[in-house]
């Protein structure tokens, strides 16, 4: 049986130097670290795990004192987790060796947090590559400083993405706190770092912006973005529930569309449109019955994911600025509301959560919001000259 000591640089300095075999001590603090004594005195930090279903298995880290007590107690940490998980110690100990960078950070964070726990873990991963790998990625976690990200906020700030700094702000306040709490760092330097003032953003396709909109968007050469643009805004649904649409999901003959998941962790019925409905008839007759999703691609995920050039392509045909593809979900509510819907509705319509009025939307069934959306639909068909008044 191992002894059992308290792990501190003067107990392992001065532990005795076995006559034959090696011999081995299990840290008190930390289970499953051990430290082996040979009869050279050298002394080399190890773990040891039985593996479910399995042998025990041996993952050595490194010799003291070149590889500190804390530092073996880290790798420790992360082994003895990654073992629970059923994962492979052996890759871990690969990218953790030395210091973590923060990528090594940021790829346990997308693998053991993000992917398992939220729903825009592809967001996290975007503004990964877009805004943290260069200037962060290859860097050890203890030479990342609170001023470098201060810089990094303002820069993205005035780049002219107030909000999206903010957002990365948190992100990577999210992957340090994982990683004080897997025992991988010990400080947060995102803290006390100040946000920008945020402030809501109200943009919709106002009356006089819909015919310039509606015919830039019918001489869209691609029909995939062509019809997804024009579904995103008949819908009033979120970007990424339209992407990933599939026909299985779709009812034509009742006109709904059920979204099995939403950003708020729940499944909505969306109402389709005539319009709607006569779009995605014409769909269905030119995609393979085989293919699963409405807008399909050859890239991993199987559907579309990026419209962005197309839809640069249809603002600059239709000489529009400052709007998003987001903004047509907005630009649904904004007409519902002209039309004399009602919040509840709206509400209802685009599957918003509050609190407030959670009770009232658990008794409205699709009925009125159906009748809602036609009409809002009608009133900017109308508006755009896409339909006689």
């Amino acid at each position: 049986m191992n002894s059992v000591i308290n792990f501190t640089k003067a107990n392992l300095e001065t532990l005795p130097t076995p006559a034959s075999a090696r011999v081995e001590y299990q840290d008190g603090k930390t289970p499953g670290l051990k430290i082996r004594v040979t009869p050279n005195n050298v002394k080399t930090f190890c773990v040891l795990k039985r593996i479910k279903g399995g042998s025990p298995l041996r993952t050595t880290l490194g010799r003291f004192p070149d590889m500190s007590i804390e530092q073996a107690r880290r790798q420790a940490a992360v082994i003895l987790a990654e073992i629970a998980e059923g994962g492979n110690p052996s890759e871990v100990k690969r990218a953790i060796k030395g210091e973590f960078s923060f990528a090594d950070l940021f790829d346990l964070y997308l693998k053991r947090h993000a992917k398992v726990h939220k729903k825009t873990s592809k967001s996290d991963e975007q503004r990964y590559q877009q805004y943290l790998e260069k200037p962060l990625g290859k860097k050890k976690l203890s030479a990342i400083t609170k001023d470098e990200i201060t810089t990094l906020h303002s820069k993205i700030t005035s780049d002219g993405h107030p909000t999206v700094a903010n957002r990365v702000l948190a992100l990577l306040s999210s992957v340090f706190n994982r990683g004080i709490e897997w025992s991988i760092t010990q400080t947060n330097p995102c803290e006390k770092i100040r946000r920008n003032k945020e402030i809501s953003r109200d943009r919709f396709l106002q009356s006089d912006e819909l015919t310039r909109f509606f015919e830039a968007l019918n001489l869209e050469p691609n029909a995939t973005i062509r019809d997804y643009i024009w579904l995103s805004l008949l819908t009033g649904a979120r970007r990424t529930n339209v992407l990933s649409m599939q026909w299985s999901e779709i009812n034509l003959a009742e006109g709904t569309w059920r979204i099995p998941m939403t950003k708020n962790g729940t499944p909505q019925n969306v109402p389709l449109s005539p319009p709607a409905i006569e779009l995605l008839k014409n769909r269905r007759q030119i995609i393979d019955e085989e293919v699963a999703f409405v807008f399909p691609s050859i890239g991993v995920t199987g559907h579309l994911v990026e419209p962005r050039k197309g839809w640069e392509r249809l603002l600059c045909e239709a000489g529009l600025t400052n709007l998003r593809i987001h903004d047509l979900r907005r630009t649904m509510g904004s007409w519902q509301a002209k039309t004399g819907a009602s919040l509840s509705i709206i509400g209802k319509s685009l599957n918003h959560k509050s609190t407030q009025t959670t009770a009232i939307y658990a008794r409205l069934d699709i009925d009125p919001v159906r009748d809602s959306m036609n009409t809002a639909t009608d009133a900017m068909l109308k508006a755009g000259g896409v339909k006689k008044k």
